[in-house]
């Protein structure tokens, strides 16, 4: 029988609000430029595989200053998450279960 968790609901929250920071971060640096300076375009086909990329114009003040804004609160979640007081009540030998149920305990709510 599986094991079953009573996760606190700040752990709960915490975790949450970290999948959808880093979905957010995820999102933001797909639309935003490749190189956060600006840069000209290149070709290489030296390698295994070809790599090529569009010149730069790099990312304005507000868009790095919204990258740092969410790296920085997707680091202050990680760190309140694995450092939660929940996880000294669990078994040295079920915490790695225990974390992934709680990972993914949004998706079964």
């Amino acid at each position: 029988m599986a094991t079953t968790y009573d996760f606190p609901s700040d752990l709960l929250a915490g975790q949450e609000e970290l999948h959808q920071v880093r979905a957010e971060l995820s999102a933001l640096l797909k639309r935003l430029p490749w190189s956060v300076e600006p840069l000209d375009g290149f070709s290489d086909d030296n390698g295994w595989r070809k790599i090529e990329r569009p010149a730069s114009p790099g990312w304005t003040a507000d868009e790095q200053a919204a990258v740092e804004k969410l790296r920085r609160r997707e680091h202050e979640l990680a760190v309140f998450v694995s450092t939660h007081r929940f996880w000294a009540e669990v078994a040295a030998e079920d915490r790695v279960d225990a974390r992934m149920k709680a990972k993914h305990a949004h998706d079964t709510s």
